[in-house]
This record gives structure tokens, sequence and C-alpha cells, in this order.
């Protein structure tokens, strides 16, 4: 071998490992945790505006609501990313945010608002912003519980910021039966799963504790069904005895939607509730549920049980 080639082979070693050093470094994120953090931030700010348009437009509400959903699903996803050093690209986090900005923009009525991610209807005649043309109400059949229905539920298991990791999985059981005339649609003891979506800790910088919950599928009599359902409201129980009455007495549909239904003895100290099921603690501290706490939870989707 001559000194050209020896001279030439560590040359070749010492440019494929810079060229492979190059391409490993064009490989890392640019996105941070605190871009992450932004973009929950967002996602629970527009959730706020979701719930306060359901009294004005209930039906964009709800469409939105599934759009900021499936959001937050893809803000937890790009959060799992980062914490495993997996690449993220920039512009898979940019269009993620455009989105939550295109729902809080339309749940506010801006003009000009784009819907996610459907294209927006002709605009109205009146000039007021465009907004995505729902899908076709299906035709609603007797055993169809609507959205809106709220359950109260218990709590099997505990709940607490603190110690909660993003995808756990937890249980609750209603309370009371659901009625439509002399059927029961949904019995007392029902079984609702539930995952958490999102937790932060109490700390020095985030000094108040959070959590954000969603209900996924409901299981009584050996069936299982969908569903996408929310807490409203965190109340203390009364316990298995002071509960003992409304079990049997149920509650229909029509007193369910916006009314009480098994109930506690009124809201839980030290928690407020978000849109989109945040659960927060107002007195600098974690969110702790311990288990029998009595959630109200609102279906965001039909219950259909056939």
């Amino acid at each position: 071998m001559t000194f050209a080639r020896v001279a030439k082979f560590p040359a070749l070693v010492l440019a494929l490992l810079f060229g492979s050093a190059s391409y490993a470094s064009a490989q890392v994120s640019t996105i941070t945790s605190a871009d992450i953090q932004r973009l929950q931030d967002s996602i629970f700010e527009t959730s706020r505006d979701v719930s306060q348009l359901r009294s004005r437009d209930a039906t964009l509400a709800v469409e939105l609501q599934g759009h900021l959903d499936d959001a937050r699903d893809e803000a937890i996803y790009l959060k799992v990313k980062l914490r495993k050093n997996e690449y993220i690209a920039r512009s898979e986090y940019t269009s993620l945010r455009d989105r939550v900005d295109s729902i809080r923009n339309l749940a506010l009525g801006e003009k000009g608002a784009a819907p996610p991610p459907a294209a927006p209807s002709s605009g109205a005649a009146d000039g007021r912003s465009p907004r995505p043309s729902p899908p076709p109400a299906p035709a609603r059949s007797s055993n169809d519980v609507p959205v809106g229905t709220q359950f109260d539920v218990r709590l099997q298991t505990s709940l607490n910021s603190k110690t909660a990791q993003v995808e756990d999985r937890f249980e609750a059981t209603t309370v009371v039966d659901l009625r439509q005339d002399d059927r029961v649609l949904v019995p007392a003891g029902a079984v609702l799963r539930g995952i958490v979506s999102s937790v932060n800790k109490a700390g020095r910088v985030e000094r108040k504790g959070s959590l954000t919950v969603a209900f996924d599928q409901i299981t009584f009599r050996g069936r299982t069904y969908p569903i996408r359902a929310t807490v409203t409201q965190a109340l203390e129980s009364e316990g298995v005895r002071g509960e003992a009455g409304r079990i049997g007495t149920g509650a229909g549909i029509g007193a369910i939607i916006g009314g009480i239904l098994g109930g506690g003895k009124g809201a839980l100290a030290g928690i407020l509730i978000g849109g989109g099921g945040t659960v927060a603690a107002t007195e600098g501290q974690d969110v702790d549920l311990p288990a029998g706490t009595i959630l109200r939870v609102r279906l965001d989707t039909a219950l259909d049980l056939q």
C-alpha cells in the first residue's frame, strides 16, 4: 500500500464520522419542553372558551370540543416523544399549534377563523365568521342518551396530581339509575373508565397542581360502550348510606341535563374544574381526589345503547 493510499484512508474515515455526526445533529429536535407546555396551556385556555361557547352555540361547541380533544391527545404524544428524546419536526409542532389557535378563534367568534381541519362552509350572508358545517344529526332512538346528559359517579381509587402519570387509567361507578320513563337505560353501578391526559405537579414554578381527566367507555350489563365525557364538578360524597335512597329512586334524562343527580354534600373544597375536564387545586397544593369522591360527568357525545 502506497503512502498516498494510507493518507487517504484516515481522511475517508474522518469524513464519514463527521458526516454521521452532522446527520445526527440535524435530527435533534428543536422543540423543547417549554414549547410543549405553552401548547398545553393554550389548549387549556381554549377549552375554557369552548365551554363558554356552549351557552351560545351548543352544536358548534360540541364539534370544537371534539377537535380540541384530538389536539390534546396529539400534544400528549409529542410530550412523550420529547421525553424519549425522539425527533419532533418543527412543522409537526406548528401545525398542531395553528389548529389549536383556529379552534380558539372559532370559539371566540373571531372573523376569518378557519375551521380545523375541514374547510369552512360558505360564509353566512350576514357577514358573520365562517364555521364548519355540522354533520346531519342521526334520528334519535329511544335508546339514545343525548349529549349534555350528566352522571354523578363515585371514584373507586384516589387521584392525586403528585403521583398520577399521563395515561394512567382509573374507574368510577354511577351513583343512581338513569331512567327514561319506566325503563332503566344506565343502572347505578355502571363502570366508567377514565384516563389521565395531563398532569402538573405543584412546585416552586407551578404552585398549584392540576390534572386533566376524561372518560372513554362505560360498561354495564356485560356490554361496553365507547363514550367521550368530561368532568364538570367535584362533590364531597355523603357516603354509601347517604346515597342509598337516591340509588333506588334514580333520575330521568330530562332531570339530568343541567341538573343534580345523586349529589354529594356540595362542591369539594380546594378544587376548581376548568374546561376540558381539568381539575386544579386552588390553595397552592396538589390536587387530591380521595376514593369515594363524587364527580359530575357530562357526555360530550351521545351514547347509543343499541
